[in-house]
């Protein structure tokens, strides 16, 4: 399924984020629209430290397993 969105780029300090905080395998496994959805809203931030605390709710989210902007989300 294609996402009707555009398609959000990955900064590469999200990237090295996710990395460190060994949480990239969690996101990849996230669907489409919720990585984009994630990339979109961090990246209409504008101001640095709306930015830094919306990166901080997506690593949370995503260490958690369980919530997608502060929904309730089920794998599967």
């Amino acid at each position: 399924m294609a996402l009707k969105r555009p398609i959000q780029p990955m900064p590469d300090d999200i990237a090295e984020r996710l990395e460190s905080e060994g949480l990239r395998a969690a996101y990849d496994v996230r669907p489409p629209y919720q990585r984009n959805d994630y990339l979109g809203w961090i990246a209409r931030a504008q101001r640095a430290g709306t930015r830094q605390k919306r990166i901080d709710q997506m690593c949370q989210e995503l260490m958690g397993g369980r919530l997608y902007m502060k929904m309730v989300w089920r794998d599967g």
